[in-house]
């Protein structure tokens, strides 16, 4: 990305790789601080003397948190500069995690979860306002999924690191790791990031405005669909990797998904902003092809792996290409609009893990193939509406 792309009120030069990159390892931290007890499981229930269930509580209360927080929180910050919050952020995320590193007390670890996640809240929705306020308009959508790639990255590539290092070093070495990965940002940050005035909330750029623009609208039906056809199975992969007796196992599986989420975040973002439809399109496809081949022809290795590969394909571009389409239908209020996308994101991955788990529970006879079979549910009205929908995902 060109440095000469952007100019700042004060002549500088900002849009730079450095600058997006920088940006996409705080996204890049914020995801990795959600999921890491996921990889710790076994490590946080026998080091805190706790339940299982009550350690999967730590991702759980995270998520909620930013679920809840992001609309009315990006309202109420609305008015500060975009570098003093993210560094504010920063902080935030480096003291929780630090503190949950040192911290015996359930209680406590809880309560820093709880701002981690409100933390996250603000964040994701702010960060790509702030990216795309530094581009013209031609390169907001390469600018969002660059920075947005800090969460295919963290999740493909970093959690199975971070997982490592609490099994071999013991789970508090992680989050110790965590913050201070997260103090290095924020100095990185404060020295590198330009400053940019935050702006003033007005009925035309509230999030109540947002809600009433019928493109926008489109768009949060297409990230509920979306996430529910994505996070419905993936929530329960292990379960679905030993069902099908996958050749390599979970750890295989997890690096085949990983490979094509990168791949396709690379592409997206030398084609989101001609071809933000078609993309969408694409990896809608890509998605509901590699669910079919899963429950046709799973027990076939060889298949099955390309099925994962094709659905970390579809994956890795979601955060990205419907962040980007929100951002498209708003003038003035970037941030508000992609709060009121992200909220929508993180109370679907609740409803697929919910309904995920009612499917286990209810219909034993289908097992993780009835949650497989949802995601195609899911994925076929999302085509659908993506193809008759041209207008709110033009590019």
């Amino acid at each position: 990305m060109s440095s000469h792309a952007k100019h700042s009120p004060s002549g500088q030069n900002y849009a730079t790789w450095f600058i997006f990159g920088l940006m996409a390892s705080v996204t890049f931290i914020g995801i990795l601080s959600e999921l890491v007890p996921s990889g710790l499981m076994p490590q946080m229930t026998q080091g805190l003397g706790i339940e299982q269930t009550q350690v999967g509580f730590l991702v759980g209360v995270y998520a909620l948190a930013a679920a809840l927080c992001a609309i009315p929180l990006i309202s109420m910050t609305l008015w500060i500069n975009r570098k003093t919050l993210l560094l504010l952020l920063l902080a935030g995320f480096t003291v929780s995690n630090l503190v949950v590193g040192f911290a015996s007390s359930y209680p406590l670890i809880i309560s820093m979860r709880i701002i981690g996640g409100i933390c996250a809240g603000i964040m994701w929705p702010m960060i790509a306002a702030y990216g795309t306020a530094l581009v013209p308009e031609k390169m907001q959508g390469k600018a969002i999924t660059i920075i947005m790639a800090g969460n295919t990255f963290g999740i493909s590539l970093g959690l199975p690191f971070m997982t490592f290092i609490g099994t071999q070093l013991g789970w508090r070495t992680a989050f110790v790791l965590l913050g201070v990965i997260g103090a290095i940002i924020a100095l990185l940050s404060t020295k590198y990031l330009p400053s940019l005035p935050g702006e003033k909330l007005t009925p035309s750029n509230s999030p109540l405005a947002v809600l009433k623009n019928p493109a926008v609208l489109i768009v949060l039906l297409l990230t509920f669909l979306s996430v529910m056809a994505h996070y419905g199975t993936y929530t329960y992969i292990s379960l679905l990797v030993e069902s099908i007796n996958f050749f390599g196992g979970i750890s295989l599986a997890l690096l085949i998904f990983g490979i094509g989420s990168v791949v396709s975040v690379v592409l997206s973002a030398k084609i989101i902003d001609l071809y933000l439809r078609g993309l969408i399109l694409s990896m809608l496809a890509c998605g509901a092809l590699a669910m079919a081949l899963l429950i046709l022809f799973g027990s076939i290795n060889g298949i099955a792996h390309i099925a994962f590969f094709l659905w970390g394909l579809a994956f890795g571009p979601l955060v990205t290409m419907y962040q980007a389409a929100v951002s498209q239908q708003v003038a003035h209020a970037k941030a508000v609009a992609t709060s009121v996308q992200s909220s929508v994101f993180n109370f679907s991955i609740m409803m697929a893990t919910w309904i995920g788990g009612l499917i286990l529970l209810n219909l034993p006879q289908a097992g993780v193939f009835g949650i497989v079979y949802l995601s195609i549910i899911c994925f076929l009205p999302a085509i659908l509406i993506a193809l008759i929908a041209k207008k709110a995902l033009s590019s």
